[in-house]
């Protein structure tokens, strides 16, 4: 089984709006990343996505560096500062779609946001 995990920093009080738009940027750029198989299996099973929460940006690239680390596609997401959020700051990281397993090996102990 495949699935997407999308990890959003808490930290940054974004209102309901941001967080869906940092949580697409992320989402899509990761898919992007994936190979066509993968995609097209984890389309197959529906699919499935979780969004958790870290409260720091050191929380986020831990997150995003163990993914690199085990090679799974992921995302790091810097906004561009227009709206609730200065410039570059890194709102969120996806991760996948990808093996289940894999996955929650890195993001098992976070929480839902």
């Amino acid at each position: 089984m495949y699935k997407q995990a999308i990890i959003i920093r808490n930290d940054l009080q974004m209102g309901k709006g941001k967080i869906a738009a940092q949580a697409s940027h992320a989402s899509l750029q990761s898919y992007l990343k994936t190979d066509e198989e993968t995609r097209d299996e984890w389309e197959a099973e529906g699919m499935k996505k979780i969004t958790l929460k870290v409260n720091s940006e050191k929380e986020l690239f831990e997150i995003f560096n163990a993914a690199k680390k085990r090679k799974l596609p992921a995302a790091l997401i810097h906004d561009a500062g227009q709206t609730q959020v200065e410039p570059g700051t890194v709102t969120s990281v996806a991760i996948g779609p990808a093996d289940e397993d894999e996955i929650d090996v890195i993001t098992g102990k976070l929480k839902l946001l």
